[in-house]
């Protein structure tokens, strides 16, 4: 019975590790890298057009971070970032371009279950917690330095 189980453990683990994938480190890394760049320089260029056009740096950067989330939005629901993503890891999910495709994919998923049930509960699954976070401690901070400010500690 013992060589049975031994035998069996032996082919489970055999079978694990000929489906387990294996990762190359450096490779991942180097495609994020490239990834992570190229979306950098996309929106360095849109950056550069945007002060061109007589736009001021502020502005100019409103308008790059717009651009960059509505093509990452229109790449995702072309089904297009997600295998940007696969290819670039963290290079693609990082960037704004990584947290709009996190929101809008949800909400493509789930268009079937209708308006309210399928994107309007759904297009906050990943962007719901941050969101709500990051109100949360600005609303902390503010009140905070509101007191200090009346204290006269600021």
């Amino acid at each position: 019975m013992d060589e049975k189980r031994e035998s069996l453990w032996e082919e489970y683990n055999d079978y694990v590790k000929k489906v387990t994938p294996t990762h190359n480190l450096p490779l991942n890394m180097l495609k994020a890298f490239i990834t992570g760049g190229i979306i950098c320089v996309l929106g360095q260029f849109v950056l550069n057009v945007c002060k061109s056009c007589g736009l001021e740096q502020d502005m100019a950067g409103a308008w790059c971070s717009m651009i960059l989330i509505l093509l990452s939005i229109l790449l995702t629901g072309f089904n297009i970032y997600p295998s940007i993503a696969k290819f670039g890891g963290a290079g693609a999910l990082v960037p704004i371009t990584g947290f709009a495709n996190s929101v809008a994919a949800p909400a493509i998923e789930f268009k079937k279950e209708g308006q309210v049930f399928g994107i309007g509960c759904k297009i906050f699954t990943i962007a719901g917690p941050v969101i709500l976070y990051g109100i949360f401690t600005s609303w902390v901070l503010g009140f905070l330095y509101w007191i200090l400010k009346i204290w006269r500690v600021l």
